[in-house]
């Protein structure tokens, strides 16, 4: 007898056979889809979430993929009683959505004119949304498209799964392959009746998702070919991206040929898009070049190297080069009067002698490390050429690191590692002397053998300095050291012998040392806290690592530096930052020096809106540093705070007379007046006192 088909329940022509069973069934990829059993599903499923997270949900009626998605949707707090998907109606928002994808709706221009006009009637609508899931085209059946606005799939919807949950599109993103979500399948309530499947649309150059192509409508059009179809849509949309890039590296070329009649053909070149993505190399060779740009270059492969500036002016292009391409000379590449495009050209690498190449691997390690210190303020550049001639020398056995708390001492210890190393196993030994208790100083330092105190190890255990033999031993904090402790450690470093603790047999060490320490020690000597002999004796040589405030511009260098880092770690494109927010990291004192400036651009990686920091994405903090007085620029401080009287003079006296006491270093003259270098150079300008002074 034929089974009449309830309410809940559907018919789907076109099924395979096994449908036919029962009218009341189809099945969807290897599952007999009930309507009314997977909306039980679903409402065990939010009935019991978390004993539903660990054990399959009624595995013959729900999909492993839908079940996956329901949980993600429930955990990240999406309402299963939704019934629309958040919309961003304001003109210019759809304007910029317009403009920032351009070339992907120029792409799918012809796929969609010819789908388009043969779903008319149907009851179906094809949607184009980008790689956060918003629609940025929709065509189709006509009351589909009507109805579309209720649940607001439309141009502007925001439709991934962090939005609205299980569906064709934010489904798709996720997993980044072709997918259909059925009906009752759908997270929230509200959108059950619907039907959709879609597919990932991927940057042919960088293989990274860029958008979805989405075929929706009501529940009765799902047919079992509805995901090839949007597959083929996809793979089509991709192939005509290809044709664009291959068409605009093309127009590069020529644009660089016609502007760049120096280049010769032993230099190296690389020419990257308007994203900043490699799309043409050529003679970059393995070696120092290839060094410089992160890893061997292979045409086509997108990598990231820069964010290229609106501008497109020869300084703002200068700037955004990251310090690791530096050597390189860039030039604007424009089509139509745009900025499209940049051509980086690399020297070529210079012949090397025999001499050379006994060193060169110890160079290059002191190299690499060395470019792990971001920054061009001179005082910062003294003291890594400072560590660098430590580790290259012989005669030299220990350095003393000064600096604040987070302006990165544990690098300069990590470079004299690097120059130092004779073999690639050369250990580096770190101990933070404020991390350890006074007890157990000794026993950290210099080992013990079994049983020398109570708790002591039954085998006995190696101390730091014999750990590091052979290589480098960095002792953060030292100024936290034990004054009872000091003794020992000074006959350690003379005698280069380390005695356990209670055992009489010394053992022979070869170690470099590297303290550092945020306090003053000369202070610390002066109040009996540290030892004036174990001072001098470390502090043979030593080096000030300037705090962030110090070091004007290096702020920029730094924020490039660290979003760059991140964004490659995380496979994400680099923050970018607007000229407000870069003026205000700028005026900031950076109390917390490099440490916090890199914990501030991570944190705004994960918290930041899309890709863009505005000024009011910066902590409270920053955003007042940035509007207090003295934090304008040198024109503006020029023309609203004009010097008058004996104090104006007084003040510029003292500028001239440290100009003359420091010989002209800026950065020394700074630290003897007390200021930044960004307030010393706004102070030259407002006293009108011609840099060429120096």
């Amino acid at each position: 007898m034929k089974r009449e088909i309830g309410p809940n329940q559907m018919k789907i022509d076109a099924l395979p056979a096994r449908a036919s069973l029962a009218d009341r069934r189809m099945v969807l990829g290897n599952i007999d889809y009930d309507e009314r059993a997977t909306m039980r599903a679903w409402e065990d499923f939010l009935a019991d979430e978390p004993k539903c997270a660990r054990d399959p949900i009624h595995p013959s009626h729900v999909r492993s993929l839908i079940h996956d998605s329901w949980y993600r949707s429930a955990t990240g707090g999406i309402n299963a009683q939704g019934h629309e998907a958040p919309l961003s109606s304001d003109r210019d928002a759809i304007e910029y959505l317009t403009r920032a994808n351009a070339e992907l709706l120029s792409a799918a221009r012809r796929s969609f004119a010819c789908i388009g006009q043969l779903l008319e009637g149907t009851g179906a609508m094809l949607v184009l949304a980008d790689r956060d899931g918003v629609l940025i085209d929709a065509i189709g059946d006509k009351k589909t498209l009507h109805d579309g606005m209720d649940i607001h799939l439309a141009i502007g919807g925001k439709w991934n799964e962090d939005a609205v949950g299980t569906n064709g599109i934010g489904t798709a993103l996720w997993t980044g392959e072709p997918v259909f979500v059925h009906a009752a399948e759908h997270f929230c309530a509200g959108i059950k009746s619907w039907t959709c499947a879609g597919a990932p649309i991927r940057d042919p150059l960088d293989g990274k998702i860029i958008g979805v192509v989405d075929l929706s409508g009501y529940s009765p059009i799902f047919r079992p070919h509805n995901t090839a179809l949007v597959a083929a849509t996809a793979r089509q949309i991709e192939k005509a991206l290809a044709e664009q890039q291959q068409e605009q590296r093309t127009r590069l070329l020529e644009a660089f040929i016609s502007s760049a009649p120096s280049y010769r053909r032993k230099d190296g070149l690389v020419i990257v898009d308007h994203r900043g993505r490699a799309i043409f190399c050529n003679n970059v060779p393995d070696g120092e070049t290839t060094e410089m740009m992160d890893g061997p270059m292979e045409p086509g492969r997108g990598r990231w190297l820069m964010n290229l500036p609106s501008s497109g002016t020869d300084a703002d292009l200068a700037r955004a080069l990251p310090a690791h391409l530096r050597s390189c000379h860039i030039t604007p590449l424009k089509l139509d009067g745009d900025l499209r495009g940049a051509a980086l050209v690399f020297p070529p690498v210079p012949a090397v002698s025999s001499v050379t190449v006994i060193h060169r691997e110890r160079d290059k390690h002191l190299e690499a490390a060395a470019a792990m210190i971001v920054g061009t303020d001179e005082a910062l550049l003294a003291a890594v050429d400072v560590a660098c001639r430590v580790a290259r020398s012989n005669s030299v056995a220990s350095l003393l690191v000064e600096g604040e708390t987070g302006v990165g001492k544990e690098l300069f210890a990590r470079l004299v590692h690097a120059g130092s190393r004779r073999t690639a196993n050369d250990p580096f030994i770190a101990m933070n002397c404020g991390a350890i208790t006074r007890d157990l100083f000794g026993s950290e330092l210099f080992g013990h053998v079994a049983g020398a105190f109570t708790g002591a190890s039954r085998e006995g255990k190696p101390g730091v300095f014999e750990l590091a033999n052979g290589g480098v031993l960095s002792l953060d904090e030292i100024g936290e050291l034990p004054l009872e402790i000091q003794p020992f450690l000074l006959r350690v470093l003379e005698e280069r012998v380390v005695h356990r603790i209670g055992d009489s047999r010394g053992r022979p060490v070869d170690v470099r040392l590297v303290a550092s320490t945020n306090r003053d020690l000369k202070q610390e000597v002066a109040a009996g806290r540290f030892r004036r002999d174990l001072y001098y004796r470390i502090g043979a040589v030593s080096i000030i690592v300037p705090p962030l405030r110090e070091r004007g511009e290096d702020v920029l260098l730094l924020t490039e530096h660290f979003n760059r880092q991140i964004a490659t770690a995380s496979g994400e494109e680099p923050l970018d930052f607007s000229h407000e927010a870069l003026d205000a990291l700028l005026a900031y004192r950076w109390p917390g020096n490099v440490r916090e400036l890199k914990n501030l651009i991570g944190r705004l990686h994960v918290l930041a809106q899309g890709r863009g920091v505005e000024l009011h994405d910066l902590p409270e903090e920053i955003t007042a540093a940035s509007t207090e007085p003295g934090t304008r620029s040198g024109s503006e401080t020029a023309t609203s705070l004009e010097p008058e009287g004996t104090l104006a003079e007084a003040e510029r006296q003292a500028m001239r007379s440290a100009l003359e006491a420091e010989g002209g270093n800026l950065s020394r003259v700074a630290r003897r007046l007390g200021i930044s270098r960004p307030t010393l150079y706004r102070k030259l300008d407002q006293y009108g006192i011609r840099r060429s002074f120096v």
